[in-house]
């Protein structure tokens, strides 16, 4: 039933059981139905701490300024909102609260006393504890708490929370977020105790595939306050201070990469002093825009296989992020080892040496490890190890002195909670089930920032969300948590410009420009994730904010870049020329570009794969990745040309405007022949080029030609890589080609998508041969960029996409593209402006489709052969008969 009234009011806000704030909210609703009061403008109605309620008249539903001035520390917010038409029915009421802001907090930075440091990746964690004396009834508690470590929080012996990994992964030298939590209900008159248990965590653990400790600062810290409303109206605020005390955990090792150590049988030690003073230089505190990373979903084994004496191999059947839940530890004494991994070998024993990382030239391995230890207590204990967090499919449970009972253990699936927005099935169950893997691959990622993989390096690169943002945005509602993340990436911007590699940057490179690593720092299509992922957001989302918050950034990115190809030359152009053709200062060839990356490999006479970096590692940091690099310059332009007209940065918009153009001719002139092919002539060069719009309107269909030659070359199989696989198949259906787009789709055989569902992939791969004929496994099992296929399931199978001109879902365009014997296909997207919901079958030579539009979006169906038709909020239907080529293609 559509509702009359508005409705899904929000907060742009995190929180774990209630949405927190800064002192400057935004709120947004979603429009009554059709037939309803449904226009601006809008009276909203708030209730500030249980006062009188006040009225402000607004003009927009979507983030819409907090209108009644700035907000104090702890304000509780009830608000509602209607159509300020006469007799317009009120919305259901919502509630925020504003959090601690960084003015009010008084609590100091308490330490834990550490004994000798045992080094990086094997230290314990520490229990801070406070007591507080509570002067009577309370009928109101809200603890605040953040830390430079993982931390997690009780009181009175009684967990604190829902959320897991607190405070989060920021970088840490600028941003730090807190948390608020109702804990009212854990309070009683007289003596309590708040605690706070401490780990290393992404401030001081380890870092990236060769395990480097992060650089974010040596000391832990945390800092906490309560604030108890009592029955008689008073406020009483309890704070961390010196008068805590520390003392060493149970948990013996923590680690957010290598795992937990438990001991029960540890016994208490006497607590010391906390340590005051020493942290320094903390950020201020704010309050994050990201829902929580949570438990989301308990799953038992699939199968259990006693491999050895005391060892067993546990199935889960999906490859996640998160840990095991232990529920029987043995006897006391009891020592259960848990490894972790993604693949078995044929013994059926876990194997991870394919997460072994091997600098080029054989030096600087580092072995895998993701392993959890306990040692059982009394009977009856459990075992969570909420300090670390691992991708797995299977654990290795090793166990001296008890029988293991499989029914005991089960994945804990850990992720941010985002919302889910998305849905698409169709009548092939091969791509329903990989919609579905790559589903459960951005979960994997989206520990509360978007990882690479969430077993070897699980750092936030750039390139992989640059890729797969425009997906992530029709699964799942991620807007505050690109928001968050975002800023991460602005905190760790090079002086010069350059966008780090991953952020937050552990390694803190923008610190280190003597480090190798700094000068692979600056790459196309990774660092223009700071034009690329807000302007996707915008998109979707219709936020603004998000363009102006980043702008500053987008344009020092863009400053350099040009720079760049203003002064450094490849190479092999001065060999071939010591005099630049004019055009050449608009070509970014002269500086590191990770390039397309994971592009099939190439063989060996004995048919072995080539890995390029191993080989020659010199030769593939050198080649001439021009193409790639101008590309990107030129779609940062034009995009940041875009975004500079919206922010009202009209000159801006025009300068840029232009160079974009002159970087497009100038990729013509170094990159593009006069029949349509491209100098590298692959099929990652005419994707990019076609998606980009840097072929001519002649030329287009001659370049199409020869993607669909490479396609052919290459026995009807994928040539892309990491950068331009997610356009691939919409390129080939938006040029009339969706017969090769579905022939790739179908394909079985490496590389293919299909490949992975057939090697038994529960995520997708980083290596398009992740698991090989032979059964061995290669590189990261849960890897999502390549994920980033099923947009088209969405855009072009279904046919649900944005109109060219829209913003947030107010105008789409309907226009199926089936597949060859596809029968029907169904889906949804629930945007800013509320559910669209599509249904399209094929019955004889008719097709069939029904559509659902929110009050505030308007729309085009477009099906095959027929024209147009304009459809508004509401259901419609809409038929029409089948082309002819497309009724023998159905009946063949």
């Amino acid at each position: 039933m559509r509702s009359p009234a508005p409705h899904s009011l929000t907060v742009d806000s995190g929180g774990d059981e209630f949405a927190v704030t800064g002192a400057h909210p935004r709120l947004s609703w979603k429009l009554p139905a059709a037939g309803a009061a449904a226009s601006a403008p809008w009276l909203l109605e708030a209730s500030i701490d249980d006062a009188e309620p006040v009225t402000a008249e607004v003009m927009s539903h979507r983030f819409v300024g907090w209108p009644f001035g700035a907000l104090t520390s702890g304000t509780r917010v009830r608000w509602r909102v209607r159509a300020a038409a006469p007799s317009a029915p009120w919305s259901e009421s919502a509630t925020f609260e504003v959090g601690l802001l960084d003015a009010d907090w008084t609590a100091e930075w308490i330490s834990p006393a550490e004994a000798a440091d045992p080094g990086y990746g094997r230290r314990p964690a520490h229990v801070l504890s406070g007591r507080v004396d509570v002067a009577g009834e309370v009928v109101s508690a809200r603890l605040y708490a953040t830390a430079l470590g993982v931390y997690t929080a009780s009181v009175n012996g009684r967990r604190v929370g829902s959320d897991e990994l607190a405070p989060g992964s920021t970088s840490y030298d600028r941003t730090l977020h807190a948390q608020a939590h109702d804990v009212t209900s854990l309070l009683t008159p007289g003596r309590n105790r708040v605690e706070i248990e401490l780990s290393d965590g992404w401030y001081r653990g380890q870092v990236g595939a060769f395990r480097v400790p992060a650089g974010w600062g040596a000391t832990l810290g945390a800092r906490v306050e309560l604030h108890c409303r009592l029955a008689d109206g008073s406020l009483q605020v309890h704070t961390s201070d010196a008068g805590w005390t520390s003392r060493p955990s149970v948990i013996t090792r923590a680690d957010l990469m290598d795992g937990q150590s438990v001991d029960l049988t540890w016994a208490e030690r006497e607590p010391a002093p906390v340590l005051t003073g020493a942290v320094v230089d903390a950020p201020p505190v704010s309050w994050s825009p990201a829902p929580p990373v949570r438990v989301l979903e308990s799953r038992p084994p699939a199968t259990a296989s006693r491999i050895r004496d005391g060892v067993w191999v546990v199935d889960f059947r999906q490859n996640a992020s998160g840990w095991v839940r232990l529920t029987d530890l043995g006897t006391p004494g009891t020592h259960t080892v848990i490894e972790y991994g993604e693949h078995v070998d044929a013994s059926g024993d876990l194997s991870t040496s394919h997460l072994d990382s091997r600098r080029p030239g054989g030096e600087g391995h580092v072995s895998f490890v993701q392993r959890d230890e306990v040692i059982a207590g009394a009977s009856g204990g459990e075992f969570e190890p909420r300090h670390t967090v691992h991708g797995f499919r299977y654990a290795r449970v090793s166990r001296t002195g008890s029988a293991f009972d499989p029914a005991s253990i089960s994945m804990q699936v850990v992720h941010t909670d985002l919302r889910a927005t998305g849905s698409f099935a169709c009548s092939d169950e091969d791509l329903n089930r990989l919609h579905e893997i790559a589903t459960w691959s951005f979960r994997g990622n989206a520990v509360d920032v978007p990882t690479d993989c969430p077993t070897r390096e699980r750092l936030a690169w750039t390139g992989d969300y640059q890729v797969f943002a425009p997906t992530a945005t029709r699964l799942y509602d991620v807007l505050g948590f690109t928001r968050k993340w975002l800023r991460s990436v602005r905190d760790d911007q090079l002086d010069d410009g350059r966008i780090a590699n991953f952020s937050p940057d552990g390694r803190r490179i923008k610190h280190h420009l003597d480090d190798q690593f700094a000068m692979m720092t600056g790459s196309s299509g990774w660092g223009d994730a700071i034009v690329a992922v807000p302007w996707e957001m915008y998109l979707s989302y219709g936020d603004r904010l998000l363009l102006a918050e980043n702008y500053d950034a987008m344009v020092r990115w863009v400053e350099w870049a040009l720079e760049q190809a203003r002064t450094a030359r490849h190479h092999a152009r001065v060999q071939a020329s010591p005099d630049p053709e004019p055009f050449e200062q608009y070509l970014w060839d002269g500086t590191f570009h990770w390039g397309e990356w994971t592009e099939p490999r190439q063989r060996d006479a004995e048919g072995n794969p080539i890995d390029p970096i191993a080989h020659d590692p010199m030769a593939w940091f050198l080649a001439d990745k021009g193409e790639v690099g101008t590309a990107y310059l030129h779609r940062s332009l034009a995009t940041l040309a875009r975004i500079a007209a919206i922010l009202s940065r009209d000159d801006d918009a025009t300068r840029y405007t232009a160079v974009a153009e002159r970087v497009a001719d100038a990729w013509r002139s170094a990159y593009l022949r006069e029949d349509g092919r491209t100098s590298t002539d692959t099929q990652a060069a005419y994707v990019r080029a076609l998606s980009f719009g840097l072929i001519p309107g002649e030329l287009r269909s001659a370049a199409v030609d020869h993607l669909v030659e490479r396609i052919r070359e290459a026995g009807t199989h994928v040539g892309t890589g990491f950068l331009a696989t997610g356009d691939l198949l919409p390129v080939l259906a938006d040029a009339g080609r969706g017969d090769v787009a579905y022939e790739l789709l179908a394909q079985r055989s490496a590389p293919s998508w299909l490949y992975m569902l057939d090697r038994g992939a529960t995520t997708i791969w980083e290596d398009w041969e992740g698991i090989d004929e032979q059964g061995h496994a290669h590189e990261s099992l849960n890897h999502y960029s390549k994920g980033a296929v099923i947009r088209f399931l969405h855009t072009h199978t279904l046919g649900l996409r944005q109109a060219e001109d829209s913003i947030a879902w107010e105008r789409i365009v309907i226009a199926p593209v089936p597949a060859p014997g596809m029968t029907w296909a169904r889906g949804a997207h629930d945007g800013p402006q509320g559910e669209i919901r599509v249904e399209w079958r094929i019955e004889g030579d008719r097709m069939h489709l029904v559509a659902e539009l929110p009050e505030g979006t308007t729309g085009r169906v477009v099906l095959p052969g027929a024209a147009p038709q304009d459809v508004g909020p509401g259901r419609s239907e809409t038929t029409a008969a089948l082309p002819a080529s497309m009724r023998k293609r159905e009946h063949a």
